[in-house]
């Protein structure tokens, strides 16, 4: 069987691969993301008590305040950083977001990738080509 590939634009140079975390809803940064544990805090999201860090993050896009891309890059320097990014649509948080973490992503993707890839998926991140592969299924 054929391992599903996703396109979009390369954001960030690099290759990762790892196990995803679909965050559908996005996620705020202030209220949302607690940058000491590196847990999604923000009561409302579908995602509520997940861990970001070593993850590969899915998103649609920011959610926000300007100040979205400090709240990941504070739980970065705390130890709890993602190892890539998937995002749907490209805005000025999300690039400031991705230039501060300097980690591989892959934005403005031909689909909706937070629907075709689920949480756990083992997926490879490719910044150079602009391409997500799904190598395997979550279980």
């Amino acid at each position: 069987m054929e391992n599903t590939m996703i396109k979009g634009r390369g954001a960030y140079e690099g290759v990762m691969e790892g196990e995803a975390l679909v965050l559908p809803d996005s996620v705020q940064g202030w209220a949302g993301l607690d940058e000491k544990t590196g847990i999604i805090i923000e009561e409302a999201n579908s995602k509520f008590g997940a861990y970001i860090g070593g993850k590969i993050l899915i998103l649609p896009c920011a959610k926000g305040s300007n100040g979205w891309a400090s709240h990941f890059y504070s739980a970065s320097v705390a130890g709890h950083k993602p190892i890539a990014w998937v995002i749907e649509k490209l805005d000025s948080r999300c690039a400031a977001c991705i230039v501060e973490l300097g980690i591989p992503a892959v934005v403005e993707t031909e689909t909706e990738a937070c629907k075709i890839i689920h949480d756990g998926d083992y997926i490879r991140v490719d910044g150079n080509k602009g391409t997500v592969e799904i190598l395997k299924r979550a279980e």
